[in-house]
Formats: C-alpha cells, sequence, structure tokens
C-alpha cells in the first residue's frame, strides 16, 4: 500500500486530471487520499508544496524516460515517437495532471513542463547530431501524444500499429536526412 504522502499525491493528479486546478482545494484532496487535512498539511503545508512535490515526480519521471530513450537500441528518435502514446502510466498522468497547472498559468507548472521539453530536446539533438532533425522528431511525437492524450474517447488507440510503423519510417527518414549514421539512424 501507498504511503500517505504518495497516496495525497495521487489524488492530488487525479483531481487535476479529471476536475481541473480550481477543484484540486486542500480539502478535495485530502478527501479523495481519504487523510485528515491536517494530515495532508503534515506532509504538504500548503497547496504549493503539492504543486511543487508533483513536479518534482514529473522531473523524476522524465529523466528516468530519458535515460531510456538515450540507450534504447533503435536510437533515441524511434523511441520517442514509439512511446508517444497515451497510455495512463506514471509519467502520463504527472504531465497531464501538471499541464492543468500549466493551462491556469501556474509558474510552477509551466518551469517544469519546459525544462522536461528541454531536456527531452536536448537528448534527441545529442543522440541525432542536428537540432533540426531533434525539433521534426519531438514534433511528431508531441503531435502524437496530444492527439492521443487528448481525443481518444473511448480508450482505444488512436494509431494503428501501421500508422506507428508508417510514422517510424518519418523519422528514419529525418534521421537519415540530417543525422549522423553513427548516431543510430536507419537508412530508408
Amino acid at each position: 500500500m501507498a504511503s500517505s504522502r504518495e497516496r495525497i499525491l495521487d489524488s492530488f493528479e487525479d483531481t487535476l486530471i479529471r476536475d481541473g486546478e480550481r477543484a484540486a482545494t486542500v480539502e478535495a484532496v485530502a478527501a479523495a487520499a481519504e487523510v485528515s487535512k491536517g494530515g495532508l498539511l503534515y506532509h504538504f503545508p500548503s497547496k504549493e508544496a503539492l504543486v511543487d512535490a508533483l513536479a518534482a515526480r514529473l522531473l523524476g519521471l522524465a529523466e528516468s524516460d530519458r535515460s531510456r530513450m538515450v540507450e534504447d537500441p533503435e536510437g533515441p528518435g524511434r523511441y520517442y515517437v514509439r512511446t508517444s502514446v497515451y497510455e495512463d502510466s506514471p509519467l502520463d498522468r504527472a504531465l497531464v495532471s501538471m499541464a492543468r497547472l500549466a493551462q491556469q498559468g501556474h509558474p510552477t507548472a509551466r518551469a517544469s513542463l519546459a525544462r522536461i521539453q528541454d531536456l527531452w530536446l536536448d537528448a534527441l539533438e545529442k543522440g541525432l547530431g542536428n537540432r533540426t532533425a531533434a525539433q521534426a522528431v519531438k514534433l511528431l511525437g508531441d503531435g502524437i501524444y496530444y492527439d492521443a492524450a487528448f481525443f481518444s474517447g473511448d480508450g482505444s488507440p488512436r494509431h494503428s500499429a501501421t500508422d506507428l510503423a508508417e510514422l517510424l519510417s518519418v523519422v528514419d527518414l529525418i534521421v537519415a536526412s540530417y543525422g549522423s549514421p553513427a548516431e543510430g539512424g536507419f537508412r530508408a
């Protein structure tokens, strides 16, 4: 069973995703986590402390994802696009909840999301050897993620395995056009 602290943070995330930032009051989060308001405030003295903890969670998950991207045998470009599907994973949930805060102009959320975007773009640029190629691959993956995260209504994937394979061939073309063959690029 998760610790009270993790349950509270999970409940904050859930409330942000489901109901948005305005509904994610300290009282509502405490009730969802099945702890007293005092219990929540013991772990998180303010709503801002909840946001900071969520930002730290997201950064940790993003750094783990970046490590997997850098180490992927198919290369970082293919990894980024291949994993740009919404699966309701801990990373997905942290990203979407932080995006809900950013939509309301929350500075910590905006800064966290910008830092993570830079983290991924930097890994792609280093792996592909070219910033333009990295930006193209990142935008392709981001578009797939946006589409899946915000427009798949019934839980079924928005893109088939065939669609994904075709998109990965586009990644291969980008890498072949801009990236170095030594960077793990696939020649089409």
